[in-house]
């Protein structure tokens, strides 16, 4: 797709027509916003902004998640390039997570939708309890 802006209706049909009729497989915004919204994703992409983790750190900093969970998250981000995992040959082995280039650049606007989450959270929480209550 080139860089003029079209409306959604022609992305659509440009997204369509590259996936050779397979519908909105090759849509470019599902495609990426689909690994970053995540449960975790997020957490760990504003953890790893700060600092690379080693994978005991990051567990103990966000104690919510399960090892399981942690390992299949890291695994995702690494898969989409976000996140570079470096083996250190130490006994045991130590390893340590780190954003690499396309993760700092993702972080960047990634960073303004948390700031505005913080903002507004609780002008979302209140619009879902007058939608919730019927009125």
């Amino acid at each position: 797709m080139d860089a003029r802006q079209a409306n959604l209706r022609t992305k659509l049909e440009i997204y369509r027509a590259e996936s050779g009729g397979a519908g909105l497989a090759n849509c470019p915004v599902r495609d990426v916003i689909h690994t970053l919204s995540g449960r975790w994703n997020s957490l760990l992409m504003m953890a790893l902004a700060e600092q690379p983790y080693r994978f005991g750190e990051l567990r103990r900093l966000v104690p919510d998640i399960s090892q399981r969970m942690l390992t299949q998250t890291l695994h995702d981000l690494q898969r989409d390039g976000y996140v570079h995992r470096e083996v250190f040959p130490t006994k045991p082995p130590s390893v340590e997570y780190s954003l690499t280039d396309l993760g700092r650049s993702m972080f960047e606007p990634l960073q303004r939708l948390i700031q505005w989450a913080e903002l507004n959270h609780d002008n979302v929480r209140k619009a879902r309890t007058v939608f919730d209550s019927g009125t």
